[in-house]
């Protein structure tokens, strides 16, 4: 059954309004309580240091879309940067905030959708997000978004996966089922009794990217926008625990870097 843009939103801000809670504690044990906060904030603040060499951490804006629980935001407002956050869910807006702790009035907090900024052009000097892209009904919207509120020589980090892909390559469904299978042997649980995760299947056959291969996808319409780009494909054997390592292994993630 096809679902109206309308619903399509209201289901997805609804699947992840009750994954809110269990994906923030996820997030505080395995990231921001781990060895992997201080993996993800020294590979970021050297892209983001080395691109703008000159400034000083505390002068440099950063737009952190789809922030979920928040983790970008607060190792970011850690290291010092200006960070603004945003997510569409109001129960994820609140697990951030609580997951900032004593940082939270470093960061400044928006109820907003990705396509849809409420900012004025040349805003900000870094986007930043993380498995956002393909959730979104209109990618290519949220992109020329992103463009228009960064400054000029600004720097887009957008870190995803081609997650859902199994729903539509008959390979990738054969990679999918063997990582569930080299994950139950490896002891690594993917219940979570609160969501349905057939609910989430049923959003991604309605959204463009599960069926798209990335990131050529990616360079292509930022190249279009005028952005200089590449695509990190590595990027996850740095960045990943061996838990994800061996869960995901059919769907690696990689980083865009873009400039505008």
């Amino acid at each position: 059954m096809i679902m109206s843009e309308k619903n399509l939103i209201a289901e997805n801000r609804n699947y992840w309004s009750k994954r809110a809670a269990t994906y923030s504690l996820d997030i505080r044990e395995e990231e921001l309580g781990g060895a992997l906060h201080h993996i993800w904030l020294e590979t970021i603040d050297t892209i983001i240091s080395s691109h703008f060499c000159e400034k000083p951490r505390g002068s440099i804006s950063v737009l952190d879309i789809g922030t979920g629980p928040g983790f970008f935001s607060v190792i970011l407002a850690e290291a010092g940067y200006k960070v603004t956050a945003i997510d569409f869910s109001p129960s994820m807006l609140d697990e951030a905030k609580m997951n900032a702790g004593v940082l939270v009035n470093k960061i400044t907090f928006h109820e907003m959708n990705a396509e849809e900024l409420r900012f004025n052009d040349a805003s900000f000097d870094v986007i930043i997000t993380r498995n956002l892209t393909w959730n979104l009904p209109h990618p290519d919207t949220a992109y020329t978004e992103w463009h228009r509120v960064l400054k000029p020589r600004g720097l887009l980090l957008n870190f995803d996966a081609n997650w859902y892909r199994y729903l539509y390559n008959d390979e990738a469904r054969i990679l999918y089922d063997e990582d569930r299978k080299n994950a139950k042997a490896a002891g690594i649980h993917n219940d979570n009794p609160d969501v349905d995760y057939s609910d989430m299947e049923q959003i991604a056959l309605e959204i463009p990217l599960s069926r798209i291969m990335r990131p050529d996808w990616d360079i292509a319409v930022l190249s279009s926008l005028g952005f200089s780009v590449y695509a990190d494909t590595d990027i996850w054997k740095k960045l990943w625990s061996e838990e994800d390592k061996i869960n995901f292994a059919s769907t690696p993630m990689f980083m865009i870097h873009a400039v505008k």
